[in-house]
């Protein structure tokens, strides 16, 4: 090495050691080749300072121009918080390998990083979005997302110096835009920002009020960690969907098609078994009126048209209450205003009904005590079987429970017990209008 070669490198060093986030600005400059090798020239420590504030992106494509033991002592030595999103974008064997010889708490510190709850935003989001910093140059930027090579990204997260989320560029913009210009120049757009561990239902509610094409994912100091993008929320919201149709008929929802049988009868034999209980306690209902149905075997004939009526219909009730909950259109303040609601429509279904039923059965019978047993018994039930349908959901979801997994069961034995009482009951109460 010539003398003026090691006087600049000595320079070097002592410019990034003693002025790290003006030699990360520097770097924006640079292509990731040559970026590299002024990494390789400093110390770990400094050459990890540089790393934390040159941006995932960049700093991710230098150590894929540095050596796999480089590349794990430098990582080693960046915070967590900013090494997750750089491991992120590194190939999966190079970070495999860096976690399975890291120190136990700190490769699982950068697990917990990299996973995060199924169903929330950090789970779902797309950990690659590119993301650069403000005063990185148009050029740089874009070898950088040439050598990326992901024709779906369509957004680059712009951050300032402490990569603290700035706003969003579209690519079009940074690709057409005067190769000497800095991004900050290019007007980032304010772009709202959810928490990596907020729920997806949140982040759809977000996305469904506002057009964007893509969410940015951050962590509590609003750094960057990745981006949500509404085709993924689609696909995941019909998921979630046919899973609690599963799950409202008490299926798991888990199971797929092609499941074992095994795994299938596991699943599903403790709700059939909760279903013969209740379906035991409706029959019993019958039972309490055995005498009377021996003596108006008539009952018999039209109590499933009750118990149906007033099935169907608190089933309705109960998936628009559900779907209300799950798009979050109702909460539990709403609670009084959707019984009322339901209640209302349950009557006056109740009393349309009736009128066809009363009709129905005195052609059939002749009895107008039975129309009027009949009649009467199905306003009731269906009102009752409407208000049931509104406020199960409401209630297993006060005490914290999913509404879609026991619902329609809890809904079931209700309206089977109404539909039953109220026909029996109101029958042996005008048993003397009906015919023998």
């Amino acid at each position: 090495m010539t003398a003026s070669a090691s006087a600049a490198t000595v320079l070097v060093r002592r410019f990034v050691a003693r002025h790290p986030g003006d030699a990360a600005r520097a770097m924006q400059d640079l292509d990731p080749e040559r970026a590299a090798a002024v990494v390789a020239t400093v110390d770990p420590p400094s050459a990890a300072r540089l790393l934390s504030q040159v941006g995932p992106d960049l700093a991710a494509a230098i150590l894929r121009h540095l050596s796999t033991d480089t590349i794990g002592v430098l990582v080693a030595l960046v915070e967590p918080e900013r090494a997750a999103p750089i491991l992120a974008r590194l190939a999966p064997e190079v970070r495999d390998g860096f976690l399975a010889g890291a120190p136990a708490l700190r490769a699982a510190e950068l697990r917990r990083y990299l996973s995060y709850p199924e169903e929330s935003a950090g789970h779902l989001m797309d950990r690659h979005a590119p993301v650069f910093r403000a005063d990185a140059r148009v050029a740089t930027v874009a070898q950088t997302l040439r050598e990326r090579g992901r024709r779906d990204d369509q957004v680059a997260l712009v951050t300032d110096a402490d990569q603290r989320l700035v706003g969003t560029l579209p690519l079009t913009a940074i690709l057409l835009a005067d190769p000497g210009a800095r991004l900050a120049d290019l007007g980032p757009a304010a772009a709202p920002a959810v928490e990596a561990l907020t729920h997806r239902d949140e982040v759809a509610e977000i996305l469904s009020a506002h057009p964007f094409g893509a969410l940015a994912v951050v962590d509590l100091d609003r750094r960057p960690l990745g981006v949500l993008r509404q085709a993924a929320l689609v696909q995941l919201a019909a998921l979630d969907a046919t899973a609690d149709m599963q799950s409202m008929v008490g299926a798991s929802r888990e199971e797929r098609a092609l499941s074992s049988a095994a795994f299938a009868v596991r699943k599903r034999l403790p709700w059939l078994q909760i279903n013969l209980v209740t379906a035991f306690l409706a029959a019993s209902v019958v039972g309490l009126f055995e005498s009377t149905i021996a003596q108006f075997s008539v009952l018999a004939v039209l109590l499933p048209v009750v118990a149906g009526q007033s099935g169907n219909t608190g089933a309705q009730s109960l998936a628009v209450t559900m779907r209300g909950l799950t798009l979050r259109e109702i909460s539990l303040r709403n609670w009084f205003r959707v019984v009322l609601k339901e209640s209302s429509v349950g009557l006056i279904n109740g009393i349309a009904v009736a009128a066809v039923t009363a009709a129905g059965v005195y052609l059939w019978s002749g009895s107008a005590g039975l129309c009027l047993v009949i009649s009467l018994a199905m306003v009731l039930s269906m009102t009752i079987a409407s208000i049931a349908g509104a406020s199960v959901p409401l209630a297993l979801d006060l005490a914290g429970q999913d509404p879609a997994q026991s619902s329609s069961i809890i809904l079931t034995t209700v309206t089977d017990v109404v539909g039953f009482f109220s026909f029996l009951g109101l029958a042996a109460t005008f048993s003397a209008l009906l015919p023998t």
